[in-house]
């Protein structure tokens, strides 16, 4: 190797106590896909959001009853049967918890069982994507803002159809009080001929006969209401 090439990390060979279930799944599942344990982990924690395999159920450690038996190779006690948990080796690069190791076995047996899926997604995609949910943020913002101004517009409406439509007099107008009422204004008020002007012109847009909402009788009592008021300014 020279000083350009660049060393490869070191391994760590990890124990991870497993189920005998869990581990003769992950080493079936090795064999089909013609590599060994420790392939599937990297591919993995390679393909995989750390936060993800850290956010899948951990298989955990076998229960206390679930043991292997082997035939010990060397030392003093070789040759005899030794019951241990059950385990997997994996070597791998080191600085991963045997946790994470054991849920990334989980996650690709997830993955091959059809429960869970992995899509690679490039930086052009990704940036794209990111786009789009500005874009629809700036949307919702602007959709937001419209709902807004037009919430203002109607509640202005309101207002003027409020302070515009009125009843007709029963009797017809013959009073101070019912002058103001016609013309939109509270009892007591004491509008200048300006006022009455401006109020009269507004409301006659609204009520003459030739218009599209308008109403002959409401017209009559505000030319009354008019006439009546003028008088006592």
């Amino acid at each position: 190797m020279t000083e350009m090439q660049t060393k490869s990390p070191k391994k760590h060979s990890y124990t991870v106590p497993c189920s005998s279930a869990f581990r003769d799944a992950i080493s079936a599942l090795a064999q089909r896909k013609k590599c060994n344990v420790a392939d599937l982990a990297r591919s993995v924690v390679l393909v995989v959001p750390t936060k993800v395999i850290e956010s899948f159920p951990d298989p955990e450690g076998p229960a206390r009853d679930d043991r292997e038996t082997v035939v010990l190779k060397s030392g003093k006690a070789e040759g005899k049967p030794w019951r241990r948990k059950p385990r997997l080796q994996v070597r791998m690069a080191s600085g991963f918890a045997v946790e994470t190791i054991r849920k990334a076995l989980a996650l690709a047996q997830a993955i091959e069982d059809g429960q869970m899926s992995v899509g690679i997604q490039s930086e052009q995609d990704k940036k794209a994507d990111d786009a789009k949910q500005h874009e629809q943020v700036d949307l919702l913002r602007e959709v937001d803002a419209s709902l807004h101004k037009a919430h203002d517009e109607q509640e202005r409406l309101q207002n003027i159809i409020k302070s515009l439509y009125f009843e007709p007099v029963l009797e017809g107008i013959h009073t101070e009080e019912q002058a103001l009422y016609v013309m939109g204004f509270a009892p007591g008020d004491v509008p200048d001929d300006r006022d009455l002007r401006q109020r009269f012109r507004r409301l006659a847009t609204v009520y003459h006969p030739d218009g599209k909402n308008g109403c002959h009788e409401r017209m009559s009592q505000l030319n009354a209401a008019m006439e009546l008021l003028r008088a006592t300014t």
